[in-house]
């Protein structure tokens, strides 16, 4: 990660917990946001990700989408080396599991995460990829 882009992280975080879990200013102001801590497949260090989310019953649901890349985010291969995750959250911080959906949770779960963040509606064209969802289902 840059210093520019760990800044931003940095800041976002800072407003956002001053905030009671709200961002008012930059691109992700309005969104529902949370912070995934995973353990980073190839280091073992933990590794930080912002996620927009949606709601699916008690589980929290977050796409693979890296802003529409091309590639998957590097977070995605750490759930799927190691789903067991920490997640800041709604005020609270707690244990969860991240598990990458199978095709029949995606078509399910992709346009209602779209219909909540309408953005990640043009991400697949843009990405050339199917967007991986992940579910994170708190312990």
């Amino acid at each position: 990660m840059t210093d520019d882009a760990a800044a931003f992280e940095d800041n976002l975080l800072a407003e956002w917990r001053a905030n009671g879990g709200t961002v008012t200013s930059g691109p992700l102001a309005g969104h529902p946001l949370l912070v995934m801590t995973s353990t980073g497949a190839r280091t073992g260090e933990p590794r930080r990700a912002i996620l927009t989310f949606s709601r699916d019953g008690g589980d929290y649901v977050v796409a693979g989408s890296a802003s529409g890349a091309p590639t998957d985010p590097a977070w995605l291969q750490n759930v799927r080396s190691d789903p067991s995750v920490t997640i800041e959250a709604e005020g609270r911080t707690f244990p969860a599991t991240a598990t990458v959906v199978d095709d029949t949770e995606h078509a399910r779960l992709w346009p209602k995460h779209v219909a909540a963040l309408p953005h990640f509606a043009d991400y697949p064209e843009k990405a050339g990829r199917v967007i991986p969802v992940v579910r994170i289902r708190p312990e």
